[in-house]
């Protein structure tokens, strides 16, 4: 596969080059909403509307910077840009699901500060992907983070029905889990290279 191929720049984002588990981005929102099945899949597909979105945006923002000779207003013309975008997704949230905004509560407005979304934006400049690539890419990583916030939920969920040492509950457990989902994926390093 052609590192420029549509296909291999979605599979890089998704699983080789996760931002989760392989990049280390976004570990709050992993490990605050990846306790419920249903609210990791809906924190990731908000996410991921957000690095759509983003990214879209940036790709844009980034072409009329570097136009202008402005790239050094790149840092925070795309935090603005994220924080602009997740209001458009609290305020979709909250007149379509309710219920699904109380569920996400505070994880919903900290998405603004979610370094993945910052990371996508900024990874995209730095590879200079073109405006396809940029929104393959964004849906590549949005897709790895559902992934990895769904596979942690489900470890999980699993463990708060196994039989499990009092001293390795809670936050300990969780970040056995998160380890061992790390080193699983850390296996895909290194594919698509020549």
């Amino acid at each position: 596969m052609h590192p420029d191929d549509l296909s291999f720049i979605f599979l890089n984002a998704f699983i080789i080059n996760n931002f989760v588990l392989a990049y280390f981005l976004g570990l709050c929102p992993f490990l605050g909403v990846s306790g419920k099945l249903n609210t990791a899949w809906n924190m990731g597909l908000a996410t991921t509307f957000v690095m759509f979105v983003s990214s879209l945006c940036a790709y844009g923002l980034n072409q009329l910077l570097v136009q202008y000779h402005l790239e050094f207003l790149r840092l925070i013309s795309y935090i603005a840009v994220i924080a602009s975008a997740v209001q458009l997704v609290e305020m979709i949230v909250k007149k379509t699901s309710p219920a699904l905004f109380r569920a996400l509560g505070i994880f919903l407005p900290l998405i603004t500060t979610n370094c993945a979304i910052l990371g996508l934006a900024l990874f995209q400049t730095f590879k200079e992907y073109s405006f396809v690539q940029s929104l393959v890419y964004s849906i590549g990583a949005g897709a790895g983070f559902t992934l990895a916030l769904m596979l942690m939920a489900g470890l999980r969920t699993r463990m708060d029905l196994a039989d499990v040492p009092a001293i390795s509950r809670g936050a300990a457990l969780s970040f056995m889990l998160a380890g061992l989902l790390s080193l699983t994926f850390m296996g895909f390093a290194g594919l698509g290279t020549h």
